[in-house]
C-alpha cells in the first residue's frame, strides 16, 4: 500500500522538475527572439551610415546570441534530442546540400544473409541516403551514407543496414566540420557569425545559431575527456599556473566586466618526468582569492606562478604548507628590463646581466634528471644567488626609496625565498613560462572574441581550450584529433574505456609523433 503513495509522490516530483525545466526553456527563448529584433533593428540602421559604436553594438549581441545558442546545444546534446526551436518559429524545411559539392559514398552493407531464415538469395528493393556535410583541407564534401535494402526471397525479410551514429541526432555536421568551427573560434578566435559569413561564399547558408548549435554538442561531448585531464593535472607534484582577463557580458546592462581564465599547465619535459604534459583551464567571473583556492582545493605540491596574494596565501597557515609557492624569475626580470628600456639604468643593466647568467645555466640543464638539476644548481646557481641578494641589499641602500628601480629591487628581496627555492629542487623551473605560454593564444585572439557571453559560455570556453591546448602539448592537431574524438564518442565509445582518447594514450595507439616542443 505504500507503493503507490510514494510513486505518486516520485511523478508530482518529476512533473514539477519538468515543468521548471520548461519554463526555464521558454524564457531562454524568449530572451533570445527579443536579441534577434534587437540585432535585425540595429542591421537596418546599419545601412547607410559609417559607425563604429553601431557596429560594435551589432557584434555584442552576435555574440550573445551565440552563446545562447551554444548552451541550447548543450541542452540538446545532453537530452539526445534536436536543439529547441525559438517559440512561434515555423521549423523550416532543410534545403539539400549543395550539388557542387564533391560527394563521396560510404556504403553501409546489411550483410548477405537473411537473419530471419538464413537465406542467401536477396534482392535489392532501393537504398535510402542520409548526407552529411563535412570537411577537408580547404575545402568541403558531401559525404553520402549509403544503405541498400535487400529482400529476402524465401521469406520476405527486409535486410538493411543501421543507420549511421552520427555527432548530432539529425544533424547535418560531420565530426571533421564541426572540429573546425570549434578551432577556428577558440584557437584562431573567428566568432560564429565570421565563420557563417565564410560558408556563405561556399554557398552554404549556415547561421550563426546552427553553428552555435554545434559548438555546444562538441562541448558536451568532451566534457568527460576535460574532466579526465583536470584529474591528470592535479594529480602531478607541480604545476605552472598563471590567469588573463576576459570580458563578461554583464546581464542586462548591456556593458562588459572583467573576468578570468585561469591555467593550470602540467609540464615536466624539462626534468624528463614521467607525466604527459596537459593545460587545464577554469573560468571565473573575477579574481578573487578564493577562485584558486577553489581549484586546487585538492592538490598538494607545488605550484609556479605570479606573485598574485590569491598564490601567496595557498602557503600559508599549514606547517610545512600543502602548497609550496615557486616565484618566477621571469617576472622579476620584466620589472628591471622596463627600467632599462626607459632609463638606460647602469644598475638595471647589471640586475638583467646577473639573471641572464642564472637563466644560461638552466639553458644547459634542461632535459636532464631532477637530481642532476638540482646538483649542478648547488654549485653553479646557488652562489651566483648569494652574492646578487647582496648587490641588490646594497643597491637599494643607495637609493630613494620611491623610485621605480627601488620598487623593482624591493619586489624580488620581498620574495627572495619564493625566487630562490627552485635551486633545491630538480623538479622546479626557473620561471613560470609555461603556463604564460598556455595563455598566449587566448591573449593574442581576444580583440576578435570581445566577450564571453554568460558564466556557462566562459566554462564551455575553459574546457574546450582545455582540449586544444593539451591536444597541441601532445603533439597531435587540435583540429584532426577533436574530429576523431567526437566520431569514436558519436558511435559508443564506452565511458569506462574514457581514457584511451585521452590525448598522449590516442598518440600512443596510432602512432604519431611525440610532444610538441
Amino acid at each position: 500500500m505504500q507503493a503507490a503513495p510514494d510513486l505518486a509522490r516520485r511523478v508530482a516530483e518529476l512533473e514539477a522538475l519538468l515543468a521548471e525545466r520548461e519554463a526555464a526553456l521558454r524564457g531562454a527563448e524568449r530572451l533570445i527572439e527579443q536579441l534577434r529584433l534587437q540585432l535585425a533593428q540595429l542591421r537596418r540602421q546599419q545601412f547607410g551610415r559609417s559607425s563604429e559604436k553601431l557596429e560594435a553594438s551589432i557584434q555584442q549581441l552576435e555574440l550573445r546570441l551565440e552563446d545562447l545558442e551554444e548552451a541550447q546545444g548543450v541542452t540538446a546534446a545532453r537530452t539526445a534530442a534536436p536543439a529547441p526551436r525559438t517559440s512561434g518559429r515555423r521549423a523550416a524545411a532543410r534545403p539539400p546540400l549543395p550539388q557542387h559539392l564533391p560527394r563521396e559514398d560510404v556504403l553501409h552493407h546489411p550483410g548477405s544473409v537473411c537473419p530471419g531464415c538464413g537465406g542467401t538469395h536477396l534482392s535489392a528493393l532501393g537504398e535510402d541516403v542520409t548526407e552529411v556535410l563535412e570537411t577537408i583541407p580547404a575545402r568541403l564534401k558531401v559525404v553520402r551514407h549509403v544503405r541498400p535494402k535487400f529482400s529476402c526471397r524465401a521469406c520476405e525479410t527486409i535486410l538493411q543496414a543501421p543507420a549511421p551514429d552520427l555527432p548530432i541526432r539529425k544533424g547535418r555536421p560531420g565530426a571533421g566540420l564541426i572540429a573546425q568551427v570549434v578551432v577556428d573560434k577558440y584557437l584562431d578566435g573567428l566568432p560564429l557569425y565570421r565563420q557563417s559569413a565564410r560558408l556563405a561564399r561556399e554557398g552554404l547558408e549556415i547561421g550563426r545559431d546552427v553553428l552555435a548549435d554545434w559548438v555546444g554538442h562538441a562541448a558536451w561531448w568532451l566534457t568527460p575527456l576535460a574532466e579526465r585531464i583536470a584529474a591528470h593535472v592535479m594529480a602531478a607534484p607541480v604545476l605552472h599556473t598563471d590567469d588573463t582577463p576576459v570580458a563578461l557580458l554583464a546581464p542586462g546592462l548591456g556593458k562588459t566586466r572583467t573576468a578570468r581564465l585561469w591555467t593550470y599547465v602540467l609540464d615536466e619535459r624539462s626534468w624528463l618526468g614521467p607525466r604527459p604534459p596537459a593545460a587545464l583551464y577554469r573560468f571565473s567571473p573575477d579574481r578573487k582569492q578564493a577562485r584558486p583556492h577553489g581549484h586546487l582545493q585538492g592538490f598538494a605540491g607545488a605550484i609556479q606562478a605570479d606573485a598574485y596574494s590569491g598564490y601567496e596565501t595557498l602557503t600559508r597557515g599549514q606547517a610545512p604548507p600543502r602548497i609550496l609557492h615557486v616565484a618566477c624569475w621571469a617576472h622579476a626580470r620584466r620589472k628591471f628590463f622596463e627600467i632599462h628600456e626607459t632609463t638606460a639604468s647602469p644598475i638595471a643593466e647589471e640586475a638583467l646581466r646577473r639573471i641572464q647568467a642564472l637563466y644560461a645555466i638552466e639553458a644547459r640543464i634542461t632535459g636532464s634528471p631532477p637530481d642532476m638539476r638540482r646538483a649542478i644548481r648547488q654549485a653553479e646557481t646557488v652562489p651566483l644567488l648569494a652574492h646578487f641578494k647582496d648587490w641588490l641589499e646594497d643597491q637599494r641602500r643607495r637609493l630613494s626609496a620611491k623610485s621605480a628601480l627601488a620598487k623593482a629591487i624591493g619586489y624580488a628581496l620581498a620574495r627572495w625565498s619564493a625566487l630562490t627555492c627552485y635551486a633545491g629542487d630538480g623538479r622546479y623551473a626557473i620561471d613560470n613560462n609555461s603556463a604564460e605560454r598556455a595563455l598566449r593564444g587566448i591573449a593574442v585572439t581576444r580583440k576578435n572574441y570581445l566577450f564571453l557571453g554568460s558564466q556557462t559560455g566562459g566554462e564551455r570556453a575553459a574546457t574546450l581550450y582545455t582540449i586544444i591546448e593539451t591536444a597541441r602539448m601532445n603533439g597531435l592537431d587540435p583540429q584532426g584529433y577533436i574530429a576523431a574524438i567526437i566520431d569514436r564518442m558519436a558511435c559508443g565509445h564506452p565511458m569506462t574505456r574514457i581514457d584511451e582518447l585521452l590525448p598522449w594514450n590516442w598518440r600512443q595507439e596510432h602512432n604519431q609523433p611525440g610532444t610538441a616542443a
